[in-house]
C-alpha cells in the first residue's frame, strides 16, 4: 500500500499539538502533521509484583494521559522515555506506529493495558485472584519478543471478522516487536508493521501484529514477513509455537489460528490496524457500546469522555503511593514441557 494513502486513508488521526481532533479530521482531505515533538514518562504507583501497581502515562510536560487514547497510533515523531526527542526521517517508503511495550522480553509477568481503568495505566493481570505469569514452555523463557499494543486500536467484540468468522476480544491490538532491544514496561517505541498472525484464542479474535523497533539495526534490513523468514530461521516458527503452547500449562487448550497458522502480508496488517482504529475512534466518540471499558482522556477533541488535566491528575494521586517491590515465587522460572 502506499503510504501516502495510507496517511490520507486515517484522516481520523488529524491533529493539533498532540490531540486528536475528529472535527478537523471531517473537514481535512488527507492527515494534518501539527502534532508538536513529545515523549512520554510513566510513573509507577503501588507496589510492583502486587494487584495494585500500576503504570502510568504523563507528557513532557507532566500531563497525566491515557496511553489507550491519548497516544496517536501513527508515529510523526522519534519518542523514547529516557532520551530527547528527535525530529522523525521523512521516508514515504513507509508508516511508523507508536506501540505502548507492556511485557519486555524474556519476562513472565502479563502486563496489559488497563482498558477498564480510568486513565488505563499498565498493570498486572489477575486470575482467580492470584497475579498471573505465563509459563515457560521449553525452551523459551517467558514472552520470546518485546510484547504490546498500538494505542488508538480496538478489537470490538461486536464484530465479526469476515475471514476467521471471530470477533474481537475487547482490547487494543497486540504487538510483538522482533527487535534486539529488550525494552520496559511503559516505553513507547516505533515500530515498523511486517505482517500479522491471526491467533483465535477461546473463539476470540486476537490478531497478533509483527513488528521490528524502528531504531533497531535489522530495521532497515526488514521490510516484510518474507525478510523476517530470509534472515532469522526459525523465529516466526517459534511465534506460532508460542502463542498456541503459551497458555497449556494453566490448563487450558491449544490456541488456534485463522490462515492455518500463515502469516499475512504487511498490506493485510495495515487493513486490519485501519479497522481496529475506526472501531476505537467509534468507541471514544460513544458510537458503539463501550461496555466496561474506561475511555477517559485528555485530548480526543469530539468525545464526551474527554476531561481536564486536572481530573486526570486526581485518578493517579488516588492511587496507592510507589513502594518497594514484592518478591516473585520461584515457580515463575519453572520449565514446562508440553
Amino acid at each position: 500500500m502506499n503510504p501516502l494513502l495510507l496517511l490520507r486513508s486515517l484522516r481520523g488521526l488529524a491533529t493539533l499539538s498532540g490531540s486528536v481532533c475528529f472535527a478537523q479530521a471531517a473537514a481535512a482531505p488527507h492527515l494534518r502533521s501539527l502534532r508538536s515533538t513529545m515523549h512520554y514518562l510513566t510513573e509507577h504507583r503501588g507496589r510492583p509484583n502486587s494487584a495494585d501497581h500500576r503504570i502510568y502515562f504523563k507528557t513532557s510536560e507532566g500531563k497525566y494521559i491515557s496511553p489507550f487514547h491519548d497516544i496517536p497510533l501513527i508515529a510523526e515523531t522519534e519518542q523514547d522515555n529516557d532520551v530527547p526527542t528527535k525530529k522523525a526521517k521523512k521516508n514515504e517508503s513507509e508508516v511508523l506506529f507508536n506501540m505502548v511495550v507492556e511485557v519486555p522480553r524474556w519476562s513472565n509477568a502479563k502486563m496489559e493495558i488497563a482498558t477498564k481503568e480510568p486513565l488505563n495505566p499498565i498493570k498486572q493481570d489477575v486470575k482467580k485472584g492470584k497475579l498471573r505469569y505465563v509459563a515457560n514452555i521449553f525452551p523459551y523463557k517467558g514472552y520470546i519478543w518485546n510484547y504490546g499494543a498500538l494505542p488508538q486500536t480496538w478489537e470490538n467484540p461486536d464484530h465479526t471478522d469476515k475471514d476467521t468468522k471471530c470477533c474481537g476480544d475487547n482490547d487494543p491490538i497486540d504487538v510483538c516487536d522482533i527487535g534486539t532491544q529488550v525494552c520496559f514496561s511503559g516505553q513507547v517505541i516505533q515500530v515498523k508493521v511486517l505482517g500479522i498472525l491471526a491467533m483465535i484464542d477461546e473463539g476470540e479474535m486476537d490478531w497478533k501484529v509483527i513488528a521490528i523497533n524502528a531504531k533497531d539495526p535489522d530495521a532497515q534490513n526488514l521490510n516484510s514477513i518474507e525478510d523476517v523468514f530470509k534472515t532469522r530461521p526459525g523465529h516466526l516458527e517459534a511465534t506460532v509455537e508460542w502463542f498456541r503452547k503459551y497458555k497449556v500449562p494453566d490448563g487450558k487448550p491449544e490456541n488456534q489460528f485463522g490462515f492455518n497458522g500463515q502469516f499475512k502480508d504487511k498490506d493485510f496488517a495495515v487493513e486490519i490496524i485501519k479497522a481496529t482504529h475506526e472501531h476505537w475512534r467509534a468507541l471514544v466518540q460513544k458510537q458503539t457500546n463501550s461496555g466496561d471499558i474506561i475511555c477517559k482522556n485528555i485530548s480526543c477533541c469530539e468525545s464526551p469522555f474527554k476531561c481536564s488535566a486536572d481530573e486526570a491528575k486526581d485518578v493517579v494521586q488516588s492511587a496507592p503511593a510507589c513502594g518497594s517491590a514484592y518478591p516473585v515465587s520461584s515457580e515463575v522460572d519453572k520449565w514446562h514441557f508440553v
